[in-house]
């Protein structure tokens, strides 16, 4: 039986999201799908959160959004990250790295 999602952490989206689309663009609803596939269903990103996410990241000009045709003939918004977003994504990163070694350090101490 699959554990259930967690709730992510304030602040975590961004990362996830920008992670995501750093090897090739996609359009919002393949970026949650992604999210999902390589967490194995840890982390569910709802469209409530993705788009405003989404909006949030291209205004502050880490991703760029352009509309394209699906494989169905349907208008997707596909998303890229921009340079000043894989500058973006390796501050989160580290920032990230600094909570995680916090954190062990935390639950490991006696």
């Amino acid at each position: 039986m699959p554990e259930p999602a967690v709730e992510l952490l304030k602040g975590t989206l961004d990362l996830l999201i920008l992670r995501t689309l750093a090897p090739q663009p996609m359009h919002g609803l393949a970026v949650a799908e992604r999210i999902s596939q390589i967490t194995r269903g840890a982390f569910q990103v709802r469209a409530g959160s993705l788009f405003p996410a989404l909006h949030r990241l291209e205004q502050a000009g880490w991703i760029e959004g352009e509309w394209q045709k699906s494989a169905e003939g349907r208008r997707v918004r596909s998303y890229n990250l921009t340079r000043t977003g894989r500058r973006q994504l390796a501050v989160e990163k580290k920032t990230w790295m600094r909570i995680v070694q916090a954190m062990n350090a935390l639950l490991e101490s006696v």
